[in-house]
């Protein structure tokens, strides 16, 4: 397991350089993304956002924020709801979002391009394999 988790920070450490060269942080990807998988308007309420992140309320509002004042996002009251408020994104933060995401994957792609796309395919398999049952392992420990 120990390559895992060196390989790990490898990729992260990786990723966070990528990402201060854009401009944008992992946590403010997470929203934007989220945002973008949503779909045409590319609109979420706060607490689907909350759900989909797997982050706190208060950890949304953080990073609706700093995104807000980026102009990434704006933040409007839900229709027909005093208390809903939907975040949307703007063009500038679908911009943001593609372009991090296409550099990102490009340098993913990069990283393992010394592996053969047989070579590749098996260790995803593998991985989700492994992520799959560690997951199960581990609801079921929670659990019992």
């Amino acid at each position: 397991v120990t390559p895992l988790w060196r390989l790990a920070k490898l990729f992260a450490d990786d990723r966070r350089r990528v990402l201060a060269d854009l401009g944008i942080d992992s946590a403010t990807l997470d929203l934007l993304s989220v945002l973008r998988r949503a779909g045409s308007p590319y609109e979420l309420t706060t607490r689907e956002l909350a759900r989909r992140t797997l982050v706190t309320a208060g950890a949304i509002s953080q990073r609706v924020t700093r995104a807000e004042d980026a102009g990434l996002v704006t933040r409007t009251p839900a229709p027909g709801t005093t208390r809903a408020v939907l975040i949307t994104l703007t063009p500038a933060g679908h911009a943001l979002i593609e372009r991090s995401v296409d550099q990102v994957l490009t340098r993913e792609s990069e990283l393992v391009a010394s592996l053969s796309p047989q070579a590749r395919t098996h260790l995803a398999t593998a991985l989700q394999q492994l992520l799959n049952d560690v997951t199960t392992q581990i609801a079921e420990a929670r659990d019992s």
